[in-house]
């Protein structure tokens, strides 16, 4: 008899998890169990489907529900919600239009992924309040700031329901809340869409994941293209006009009018079903798992931004809700259920955005006060160098900052800023990280040159040269470099 893998959650680790096993083991019954409409969607796409850049919700889709089934052969059951896991029974307790009724597992994944962490304020239950978690979120907030077409089935990030503003108001201020990816990225596209933006940030710098210096080059930027940054501003409450529509954003720098807010503050794992079942949970504050995703309990997995992962620099564990650890992890899961035991590896923090024509991008540890907590005894450089060759057409600046140890030489971390070409620079810095590489090592790494795509010296090199001599320096305090070193 065929053994039963049930999956809960069927985006990114779901998926890629049920995919896997069902490869590699044909024999294994794969139920996949999905409380909403869209499975194995391109979340970080969302921004620039409101943009208009992406035209269809359905091209963030990677598998469609009829690809699951047809070609994978999947048991694929959407609007099939899951309300409680017996890890002693090895059943869980499915909730659909028609009932409730009982699914037995011998192998189980909860990846039940992530939800907003919404600000504790009036006013964020009114219509035009949005977040962006989900595809039919992204719908409506397009559908708003198009300002027509309005159709019956679109609905609101905020309560499920029809938006009934959307057909009285086309907004032209809007607020957006957080200054995080999510935060900016929304910012940037609103903007790009001929709305006026007010972006409303607790700290005193947006990307709080990046030092002072890299923030500021994003900030004012930001301002050029128009957008009106409200720094040091913790929002205090949303007031609405009457009738359900925002009108105004109080925070502690003042009060703003506005046509629709974006609440874009961070999100949290989804861990009830978790710990209603007994499975631990961790210091993080996400699902406890070891290095091949098991849970506390039995044949019980946690996979996807529900759950805790290791960090390759620390080697503590860390809660990083990426898509790529996703995917990675869900496979890895997959790989495990159907008799091959695998790792899904630890993770870096690496993430990349997009802020107007800026790239954005980090990894490892980038911040002196968490780095000292871990036991290192930071140094950071940062340096300012160029695209391509100085004579070469198209060369842009580049800020590139590394942060090392110096009683070991460690790297440690980075971030960097640019217009061409800075993003995907990181993964130079990625591979080191995951090589436990000295910064020594990173500045002997034998980069690809040629004019039309990097000086002799590539800026990743020259930081790390840069670095380097700071580590060696004896009598340069810790922590000391971060001026900008041409």
């Amino acid at each position: 008899m065929s053994e039963t893998f049930v999956v809960v959650g069927g985006d990114a680790a779901g998926m890629s998890a049920a995919s896997k096993a069902k490869r590699d083991d044909p024999s294994l019954d794969v139920i996949v169990l999905e409380r909403g409409e869209w499975v194995s969607y391109g979340a970080c796409g969302m921004p620039y489907y409101v943009e208009g850049s992406v035209d269809r919700l359905e091209d963030l889709v990677s598998v469609t529900a009829e690809e699951a089934v047809e070609e994978r052969g999947l048991d694929l059951r959407r609007w099939h919600e899951v309300t409680d896991v017996d890890t002693d029974e090895r059943v869980v307790t499915i909730r659909n239009e028609e009932g409730s009724f009982e699914q037995p597992y011998d192998h189980l994944l909860l990846a039940t992924g992530a939800e907003p962490t919404l600000p504790s304020v009036e006013g964020v239950d009114l219509d035009c309040v949005f977040t962006l978690n989900s595809l039919d979120d992204a719908d409506a907030i397009r559908e708003a700031v198009e300002g027509d077409g309005v159709t019956e089935d679109v609905v609101g990030a905020s309560d499920g329901e029809v938006v009934g503003f959307l057909r009285e108001r086309d907004p032209t201020t809007v607020a957006v809340v957080g200054g995080g990816y999510i935060g900016l990225e929304m910012a940037d596209v609103l903007r790009s869409r001929g709305t006026h933006v007010h972006l409303f940030q607790r700290s005193s710098h947006v990307l709080s994941a990046y030092d002072e210096g890299i923030a500021e080059i994003v900030q004012d930027h930001l301002r050029e293209e128009g957008v009106e940054l409200h720094l040091d501003a913790g929002v205090e409450r949303i007031e609405g006009d009457g009738s359900g529509d925002a009108h105004a954003i109080v925070a502690e720098s003042g009060r703003t009018e506005v046509d629709m807010v974006i609440l874009g503050t961070g999100v949290r794992p989804r861990t009830t079903l978790a710990e209603d079942a007994g499975i631990e949970i961790g210091e993080t504050g996400a699902i406890a798992t070891d290095g091949y995703h098991r849970t506390s309990a039995p044949d019980v997995y946690a996979a996807g931004d529900c759950a805790e992962v290791r960090n390759v620099v620390t080697d503590e564990v860390d809660y990083v809700p990426l898509a790529l650890t996703a995917n990675r992890h869900g496979r890895a899961v997959g790989q495990t259920v159907a008799g091959k035991p695998t790792e899904g590896g630890p993770v870096a923090r690496t993430a990349i955005t997009k802020v107007v024509d800026l790239e954005v991008a980090r990894t490892g540890i980038t911040d002196l006060d968490e780095a000292r907590e871990y036991g290192f005894d930071p140094v950071s450089k940062t340096i300012s160098s160029r695209s391509r060759s100085g004579y070469y057409p198209g060369a842009a600046p580049i800020t590139v900052r590394l942060v090392g140890c110096r009683s070991t030489g460690r790297l440690l971390g980075a971030s960097t800023v640019g217009t061409d070409r800075a993003g995907k620079r990181i993964d130079t810095v990625v591979a080191a990280l995951h090589e436990h590489a000295t910064v020594a090592n990173l500045e002997r790494y034998d980069l690809a040159y040629a004019p039309p795509f990097s000086p002799v010296w590539d800026p990743v090199l020259t930081a790390a040269k840069v670095l380097n001599g700071a580590i060696d320096a004896p009598d340069e305090p810790s922590g000391a470099g971060d001026e900008p070193t041409s």
